[in-house]
């Protein structure tokens, strides 16, 4: 394995003028008022504004400059010079009472995206906020700031989602959220799909340049300039702050630490993963602490929202072993019980458990990637599951759970993507033992788009609910989940879309499951 370094970092580009590069568009260093925006050949905010990791006194600003997204360069249609962007942040959507303004300089070297970090902001407040570069001004977008950490307020109310294959359906989903009442939203990867793209639900072939798959920088900035395409998702990003990581498919399908799924060389993959995590950077409102140093970056961080909850997001991919007998199902590998395998790595997951025995929050929410909960294809006496969730490493999963008991943790809840399913169960403290105590509760959230229309019920879903009575429900439809979170009670409600193939679905509330303080588990 190459060492995790400074010498690992500069061997991938990531020292000198590209640092200089990457820290001007955070706004950490002040800098002269040049870089005059030049004349642009069209509007350069055309993949929207958003706003992310929000505290008790600011959040992160994001936007790309980019009047050409599909510029087969990669660069947007933008020149290879520095480029003044300024921002306003406001009490008020009309701009009257501005309370924050500045500047940060859009660089080449990072397709001219810029990640303002704003400091000083009221807690528990909504601003409005805008860029502008030369004569061209941004979309309004709205965030809000979270409340004291020592504060207890009342609720909370956000959604998570996940899954967004371009090329399987429409946004739709995306437009009924941002009109939901929020205040964040959880992102838990698959924010795109690497493969190469040909035609979509609209039965329309795309431009061969998406044809191919995504392997390098220019190709998953194309990506990314694809789905951000679509006007619902930039609606809920100017909507919200969201709390954002990664799965697989932000790089390629079940990779594993430095093992690509077809067996690439390991320095070929991280070359790979380096210029995948750029682009995903320059694509997203992460802070400077989420700044990738060539292959490596730091995702899994703690977001408190008073004492009413701690957001702990999870990296289930930087750190993991490989999958244990393939990254397949299996009924018989003995390797997925092995106590030194880790999904977590050891570094993060002693900072997890840490987290339990400091924490003071009345609800623990795991941002997680895959299933934690076992998930059994086999309703008779055997049991057969899928290798690269959880239920891959189970003694790293027992070890978690029966430590949140251990250390105080008052209500476990786990939300968690993937699996372009809905589901609500129980988290056992040993899943081979029926009569194990539950320990916490999952929600599995559905994809936007992933899998096309989907059913309210499968045949999978019934084998599911015969073969894991941990499993109180299913669906299979698309969608997101919406979550209000008081002192007394946890409700997510799974928002549903008839269909994604076509356009302007309506949404409906297909179940609302609870959990009540104090009470681990989940009540339907």
């Amino acid at each position: 394995m190459v060492a995790r370094s400074v010498s690992r970092r500069q061997m991938f580009g990531f020292g000198g003028a590209a640092a200089t590069a990457l820290m001007l568009g955070t706004g950490a260093w002040d800098t002269p008022s040049a870089f005059a925006a030049p004349a642009l050949p069209g509007d350069p905010f055309t993949l929207g504004v958003a706003s992310g990791d929000p505290t008790a006194d600011g959040v992160v600003l994001w936007t790309r400059l980019a009047p050409d997204p599909f510029a087969q360069d990669g660069f947007g249609g933008m020149p290879a010079r520095p480029v003044r962007v300024g921002y306003e942040v406001a009490l008020d959507e009309r701009f009257r009472r501005v309370v924050r303004r500045g500047s940060v300089v859009a660089t080449p070297e990072l397709a001219h995206s810029v990640h303002p970090e704003i400091h000083g902001l009221a807690p528990d407040r909504v601003y409005w906020y805008r860029f502008r570069a030369g004569s061209a001004v941004s979309p309004v977008g709205r965030t809000r700031t979270t409340p004291e950490p020592w504060a207890s307020p009342r609720g909370l109310r956000f959604a998570f989602a996940s899954c967004q294959a371009w090329q399987a359906g429409f946004y739709t989903a995306y437009h009924h959220m941002a009109r939901e009442d929020l205040d964040l939203v959880v992102h838990l990867g698959d924010y795109l799909y690497e493969s190469g793209v040909r035609t979509n639900s609209r039965g329309v072939t795309t431009d061969p340049k998406f044809h191919t798959e995504t392997l390098d920088l220019a190709r998953y900035r194309l990506q990314y300039g694809l789905y951000k395409s679509e006007a619902p998702l930039r609606e809920a990003h100017a909507a919200f702050p969201w709390v954002m990581t990664f799965d697989d498919h932000e790089v390629e399908n079940n990779w594993a630490d430095e093992t690509s799924e077809n067996g690439e060389d390991p320095g070929t993959f991280l070359v790979r993963r380096a210029e995948a995590f750029q682009a995903l950077y320059e694509h997203a409102p992460l802070r400077r602490a989420q700044l990738p140093q060539g292959p490596d970056v730091q995702m899994y961080r703690r977001l408190p929202y008073g004492r009413l909850a701690d957001f702990t997001m999870l990296d289930t991919r930087q750190y993991r072993d490989d999958q244990p007998c393939g990254d397949g199902t299996s009924a018989d590998c003995a390797d997925r019980f092995d106590p030194d395998r880790t999904l977590l790595g050891a570094r993060q997951r002693d900072w997890v458990l840490k987290g339990f025995s400091r924490s003071r929050a009345r609800w623990q929410i795991l941002g997680n990637q895959a299933p934690m909960g076992q998930t059994d294809h086999d309703p008779g006496p055997g049991t057969t599951v899928w290798m690269d969730p959880w239920d891959g490493y189970a003694a790293e999963r027992n070890r978690l759970l029966a430590e949140a008991g251990t250390r105080g943790v008052r209500n476990l809840v786990v939300i968690t993507g993937d699996r372009h399913q809905n589901y609500a169960w129980d988290l056992k403290r040993d899943f081979a033992d029926p009569e194990s105590a539950t320990v916490g509760s999952e929600f599995v959230g559905t994809s936007i788009t992933s899998g096309g229309d989907g059913a309210d019920m499968t045949a999978q879903g019934r084998t599911f609910l015969a073969a894991n009575p941990h499993m109180k429900f299913f669906n299979s439809q698309r969608g997101y989940v919406r979550v209000t979170v008081d002192r007394e009670r946890w409700t997510s409600d799974f928002r549903v879309l008839p269909f994604v193939t076509k356009p302007d679905a309506p949404v409906s509330t297909r179940a609302s499951v609870v959990v009540e303080d104090g009470v681990p588990g989940v009540q339907v």
